[in-house]
C-alpha cells in the first residue's frame, strides 16, 4: 500500500485515488515522459524527461550540466497517462480519463559505476525494450557527462480516471445531446531509417514488432 502523507492524502475527487502500490507500478509502466518539478533560484522549473524505475526507486537522467538535475532539494515528479475525453451534455461536466502519479522526494545522484549503468539500462528498457542489448555501451566520458538521479518511490500519490459522464441522470438529460467517452489510442507507426544508415541494415526484431502496437500499456 502507499502511505499517505500530509501532500499525498486525497482531498478532492477521493473516488479516483488509489492507494494500493500496484497502481504507482501500472502508471509508470504506461507512461513515458515524466515532469521533473524544481525550484531553482526560487523559481519554480518543470523539465520533460524520460525515466526508468524499479520497485524502490524512479531513474531521470540528462547533463551532468543540467541545473534542473540537481541531488539534495525536494522534488516533485509526475507521469501522466491520457485514455480519452470524457463528452457530457454540458461543459461544466466534461473531463478526461486518465492515469497519473505524483512523487515526492529528494533525489541521490548516482555516482557509483554499476549503479549508473544500472539505472540507465533501466531507463533504456522502459522507452525500448531490447535496445541496451543491441546497441553500443556508454562510454566513461559519455558516462562522466551524463547526470541520473534516483527518486524513492516511498511517497506518492496516485489518481486514476475511468468513468462516463455524470450528467447522464440529471436535469441536462432531457436535452437529447450525444455524451459519452472519445478514447485516445495511441501506436508506434513503422520505423523510419537515419538518412545516413547504409543500405542493408535492416530494424532490429524488438524494434520493427512494436509497429502497430499500442504505444502505452
Amino acid at each position: 500500500m502507499l502511505s499517505p502523507t500530509p501532500r499525498t492524502r486525497h482531498r478532492r475527487m477521493k473516488d479516483n485515488g488509489r492507494t494500493d502500490r500496484a497502481f504507482l507500478t501500472e502508471v509508470l509502466a504506461a507512461g513515458l515522459v515524466a515532469h521533473l518539478g524544481v525550484v531553482i533560484d526560487g523559481h519554480p522549473m518543470v523539465v520533460p524527461t524520460v525515466y526508468g524505475y524499479d520497485d524502490q526507486r524512479i531513474f531521470l537522467h540528462g547533463s551532468a550540466a543540467s541545473r534542473s538535475l540537481t541531488a539534495g532539494a525536494e522534488v516533485c515528479v509526475t507521469v501522466t497517462v491520457l485514455d480519452g475525453l470524457i463528452l457530457a451534455r454540458s461543459v461544466f461536466e466534461h473531463g478526461i480519463n486518465y492515469r497519473s502519479a505524483m512523487i515526492y522526494g529528494v533525489p541521490e545522484k548516482i555516482n557509483d559505476p554499476d549503479d549508473l549503468l544500472y539505472g540507465l539500462r533501466l531507463l533504456t528498457e522502459h522507452v525500448a525494450p531490447g535496445q541496451w542489448d543491441y546497441t553500443r555501451r556508454p562510454s566513461k566520458k559519455e558516462l562522466a557527462a551524463t547526470a541520473l538521479l534516483a527518486i524513492p518511490l516511498a511517497e506518492a500519490s496516485v489518481k486514476i480516471s475511468d468513468g462516463p459522464p455524470d450528467d447522464g441522470d440529471g436535469p441536462d438529460a432531457a436535452l437529447g445531446l450525444w455524451a459519452g467517452r472519445l478514447p485516445v489510442v495511441a501506436t508506434w507507426g513503422a520505423p523510419i531509417a537515419d538518412p545516413l544508415l547504409p543500405p542493408g541494415i535492416e530494424p532490429p526484431p524488438h524494434i520493427s514488432a512494436r509497429t502497430g502496437r499500442p504505444i502505452t500499456g
